[in-house]
């Protein structure tokens, strides 16, 4: 916290919170990115589905 007081005197509160929230959020979103990416991938493979409301009938 000591390390963010300079930074907060020079440029302002709104300034780092928002490069911080910047900073936490950026992995988050190479994730989602990669995500989106592998989406067309994903959607072209079969389903596998399998159905688990059979019945045995006796």
């Amino acid at each position: 916290m000591e390390q963010l007081l300079p930074f907060i005197q020079d440029y302002g509160f709104p300034v780092v919170v928002t490069f911080y929230l910047l900073h936490r959020i950026e992995g988050k979103l190479d994730t989602l990115n990669q995500s989106i990416i592998r989406l067309p991938e994903r959607m072209a493979e079969p389903m596998h589905v399998t159905n688990t409301n059979t019945k045995k009938t006796v």
